[in-house]
């Protein structure tokens, strides 16, 4: 099973952004953290992480040409915002997972809603980085590897 893991705007900036919502975790660790787990898993994995929208997109797509199995997904403030991310998904039919480190249903009103969650097979939030292993277990028992 091949899955891709991909990120959104200013997960780059974890450890350094919010600490008090994010955690005081680097990017660099929770890439290290999911890459242990598919390895313990038997699981191929690959990241992509951007801050612009055009460029998740062209991953989800990747994730088709490419035959991924499935997509752990923060889309992080496109969550609330890109329908464009929504259709690329929705596109590929690949089962998706949506993830968020904190629980946005506890934050701001306008963060209480995922167009996202509509081409997604789960959400997970509030769980910190332990979150994406949960989104690689729940992708692995939709997928049955």
């Amino acid at each position: 099973m091949k899955i891709m893991v991909i990120n959104g705007p200013n997960i780059n900036m974890l450890g350094i952004r919010e600490p008090d919502v994010y955690g005081n975790e680097n990017y660099e660790g929770l890439v290290e953290l999911i890459r242990n787990y598919c390895e313990s898993k038997g699981l191929a994995v690959d990241f992509v992480q951007s801050n612009h929208e055009g460029v998740l997109i062209d991953a989800i797509q990747r994730a088709y040409f490419d035959k991924y199995d499935g997509i752990v997904f923060n889309p992080a403030a496109y969550t609330h915002t890109s329908i464009a991310l929504l259709d690329a998904l929705k596109a590929v039919k690949i089962p998706c997972v949506e993830v968020h480190i904190s629980d946005v249903d506890k934050r701001e009103d306008f963060r209480r809603h995922s167009y996202i969650a509509n081409a997604c097979i789960k959400t997970i939030k509030g769980l910190g980085f332990a979150g994406y292993l949960r989104a690689i277990d729940a992708l692995m028992e939709s997928i049955g590897d």
